[in-house]
């Protein structure tokens, strides 16, 4: 009787994720990374640092920079997932993202990161200003840049993921003709370059040794030299919003309380508490720091109840 041999396949297959319209909008919206939103609030930073945030044509128009700015982002991430499907799926934390894992589909995620970046500056350009339109303009070419190559420079690659949150804060004052303070730039800045050298250095710390699991520049970065850019940068940052919360100069207040001086003190501390997690290696996404962090939400609330009162000079 003959023999019969099965041949078996030892390397299965992983199973085909059944695709359907509520499946890839859903994988769609995940890939834009919702949870990133808050950080385009940014925009709101320069008008209510003027005190210009209360009008109904302030609030339209920041309603629809951030909007705009928020498709940006979008059409960004949408590219760079397609773009790195492939190496997201060797990662053991990107794996699970909805390109990576075939939710949606590489040609389809190009197409509507596309279709996003042509429709926001388009419509910055009919509903706002041709300035709004050429900072989005701007900003996606600069991200679009760092996906395909920047992000592999060290340095550059910092500063690229700095000059975006700063662009964000400056987007909104841009688009009401507000003129943008030098010390609210450079503290802004700073501040972003603190956070982000902060959230660099907390990536190394914590997966030291693992070069598998991280992104590969930051094998090039020291921890030394990680530490020392955002204490730099935390300190840039205080100086800056000294001067800028000082600039009053001499002319008297009419207020019960100098609160615009006396929320140095809440921006020193805020500062401070971070840099309790970024020394620790803690310092993940900055809206989880803070959201995550009681003392610290307390702190940037006084801080904005401070800076409120100075606004409306009560």
């Amino acid at each position: 009787m003959a023999e019969r041999t099965v041949l078996l396949d030892p390397t299965p297959t992983a199973p085909v994720p059944v695709r359907t319209l509520t499946s890839l909008a859903r994988g769609l919206l995940r890939t834009t990374r919702p949870r990133q939103w808050v950080k385009n609030l940014l925009v709101v930073a320069a008008p209510a640092a003027a005190g210009q945030l209360f009008s109904r044509h302030a609030v339209i128009q920041l309603a629809l920079v951030f909007v705009l700015f928020t498709a940006c982002a979008a059409a960004v991430y949408l590219i760079n997932d397609a773009r790195d499907a492939e190496a997201d799926r060797a990662h053991p934390v990107k794996r699970h993202r909805p390109v990576a894992t075939g939710q949606v589909p590489v040609p389809l995620a190009y197409a509507t990161g596309g279709v996003l970046a042509v429709l926001a500056p388009t419509a910055a350009a009919l509903l706002s200003s041709p300035v709004t339109a050429a900072l989005l303009t701007a900003y996606l070419g600069m991200q679009l840049a760092y996906c395909v190559s920047l992000k592999h420079v060290l340095v550059v690659d910092l500063a690229v993921v700095t000059t975006g949150f700063l662009m964000r804060a400056m987007i909104g004052g841009l688009a009401l003709g507000i003129p943008l303070s030098r010390w609210f730039l450079i503290t802004t800045g700073f501040g972003a370059l603190f956070m982000v050298a902060a959230k660099r250095y907390s990536e190394a710390v914590q997966l030291a040794g693992n070069a598998g699991a991280t992104r590969a520049l930051l094998t090039e970065y020291t921890t030394g030299y990680l530490r020392f850019v955002w204490q730099l940068a935390a300190g840039v940052a205080v100086l800056a919003y000294c001067l800028w919360a000082l600039e009053e100069g001499g002319l008297p207040s009419a207020g019960v309380l100098p609160w615009r001086q006396l929320s140095m003190v809440a921006f020193i501390l805020a500062v401070l508490r971070y840099a309790v997690f970024a020394d620790r290696g803690a310092a993940g996404e900055p809206e989880d720091v803070v959201l995550r962090d009681r003392a610290l939400a307390l702190i940037g609330l006084v801080w904005l109840a401070m800076y409120g009162l100075a606004v409306v000079n009560w």
